[in-house]
């Protein structure tokens, strides 16, 4: 019987997620990538000669990872080094306003005790509480769900659980839910930026991502090699189950015959024909006519006033002072609301924007053991504790500074004169807060929203799809099967949202989607697949 051939348009962790797990059953997979490497946003920037990642810092949800590779047959620790913070992040406001979180809850009680007392630290208790729960009700009836619906999830969590939707309220804004834990603004900012997981607004975002104040305490991690290095090990181990890797190859077209996906033309005139086409890239793309007209009404366009935020960054190798760097630190604005408005009602870059620095050589976090020095080797010396942090101070290391920014880039130019402008506010909040960074123009790549349009079309730089803006937002994703027979989509803008975990789980669903649909014609039969979305 003839072996199906797969083409999967783009190699990001969704496509790569797709193309291992259809490789593995036994079909020929064509994996399309039009940069010259893997990753899609998990990208690599080389800077003053060293390799820093310029997309998703955070490795967390290490159980999706544990099923794609234990379905492949290895596991996580005999493909990545990874090291669990024990120091989630740190947070500043001020030169002296400063607030460490960890994965021990005990240990954050206390250092949220220390920072705006006793009621806050009981406080932060109860919605570790509700975070567990929300995580609890969204696990089986929306992240694990291949199709999720309101009604399913009302079903599960609504009429069998009404204490605990009455705890999480769904329905409210994070916003408003975090006033029920927390007087502190301070703190209501620091957990509301998990809107920005998503892209969002904590203003207009459900109450149900405080979810991932669960989702870190259960573990958050650094890659030995960066996230790219997740990226390329995933790519690896498709290409030795048989997936073909074609790179600096762009698609001009999703072909149709017979009322469904056949292949695909590439803008060198070549035809692959297929049995079925994944799509990891943005699902507007397709909507808006970039992959052809035929294949257009496949999925609903995403309109600009819904799409996600961007964000303009800054990779360099530079040297700082002042403030003592962790791996994952937050620099708050003085006008959070301010900002959010900015961003989605003004559509412009925030005039005081919150800074996210990552410190890509800051890999213990002061919690004791070995700083790396740039570039990934230890450091001269190994110093324990947080004199470990303090030994890098002075000498160049990686970093990646990011703030939000609205997704026009196919709409603005974003001349050096406006990136020079966002640079210089960046570094003044960073100043504000204590932390010098003495970095060079000839060591610094700029990547704004235009830029981040050019590398994902039809995205104006949106880089998580959709806002989740509304407790129904989350439902509107397309999901695995398009509209069109045989066209399958996957990625951050598909169900079950942005971020590499979900992004990885919807490549999953793309695969597990087609097998089922393809199961007449394969050489054996696929309709299970071990494992295969487990979250746990």
């Amino acid at each position: 019987m003839r072996t199906p051939r797969v083409v999967v348009i783009g190699a990001g962790i969704g496509g790569l997620a797709a193309a291992l797990d259809l490789a593995r059953a036994g079909i020929e997979v064509v994996v399309l990538e039009a940069q010259a490497a893997p990753g899609g946003k998990m990208r690599r920037l080389m800077v003053g000669g060293q390799a820093i990642d310029g997309g998703p810092t955070v490795f967390t949800m290490k159980w999706v990872f544990d099923a794609l590779f234990a379905d492949a047959g290895t596991s996580t620790e005999a493909e990545l080094t990874l090291t669990r913070l024990e120091r989630i992040a740190r947070h500043a406001w001020s030169e002296t306003e400063r607030l460490d979180l960890y994965s021990d809850l005990d240990r954050s009680v206390d250092a949220i005790g220390a920072f705006a007392g006793a009621a806050a630290a009981h406080g932060y208790r109860d919605f570790c509480d509700r975070a567990a729960i929300a995580f609890d009700m969204l696990d089986e009836t929306f992240i694990r769900a291949e199709k999720p619906t309101v009604s399913g999830m009302m079903m599960t969590a609504g009429l069998g659980r009404p204490g605990d939707v009455m705890r999480v309220k769904p329905y409210a804004t994070l916003w408003r839910a975090l006033a029920e834990n927390f007087r502190d603004p301070r703190l209501r900012q620091l957990f509301g930026r998990y809107a920005t997981y998503s892209g969002s607004s904590p203003y207009l975002a459900s109450a149900t991502l405080m979810l991932i104040a669960h989702v870190e305490r259960l573990g958050v991690y650094t890659v030995d090699g960066g996230m790219h290095a997740l990226a390329q090990t995933v790519a690896r181990l498709a290409e030795a189950k048989g997936a073909k890797f074609r790179y600096g190859s762009r698609v001009k077209s999703i072909l149709v015959e017979g009322g469904q996906a056949a292949g695909v033309e590439l803008d060198t005139g070549e035809i692959i024909p297929a049995s079925a086409v994944v799509f990891n890239g943005d699902s507007n793309a397709i909507a808006i006519g970039r992959l052809g007209r035929p294949v257009a009404t496949a999925v609903a366009a995403t309109p600009r006033s819904e799409r996600s935020q961007s964000a303009i960054t800054f990779a360099t190798v530079a040297a700082t002072s002042g403030f003592e760097l962790v791996h994952h630190n937050v620099f708050f604005s003085n006008d959070y609301s301010a900002e959010f408005d900015d961003v989605f009602r003004w559509r412009r870059v925030p005039a005081a924007p919150t800074v996210y620095v990552c410190a890509q050589d800051r890999r213990h976090d002061g919690d004791g053991g070995m700083i790396l020095a740039p570039g990934g080797g230890n450091a001269d010396i190994a110093i324990d504790g947080e004199d470990s942090v303090r030994a890098a101070a002075g000498r160049p290391e990686r970093l990646l500074l990011l703030v939000n920014a609205p997704a026009n880039g196919d709409m603005a130019s974003y001349t050096p004169e406006e990136i020079e402008g966002c640079r210089s506010r960046t570094f003044q909040q960073l100043a504000r807060c204590g932390l010098s960074v003495r970095a060079s123009p000839e060591a610094m790549i700029a990547t704004s929203p235009a830029d981040f349009e050019a590398l994902f079309p039809a995205t104006g730089g949106a880089l998580y799809g959709q806002a989740s803006h509304g407790w129904m937002a989350p439902f509107q994703r397309p999901t695995a099967r398009s509209r069109l027979p045989r066209l399958y989509l996957c990625g951050g803008s598909t169900h079950p949202g942005a971020g590499v975990p979900m992004a990885t789980l919807s490549g999953r669903n793309a695969a597990r989607s087609l097998m089922a649909d393809l199961g007449s014609t394969l050489r054996f039969p696929m309709a299970a697949m071990p494992g295969g979305t487990s979250t746990r």
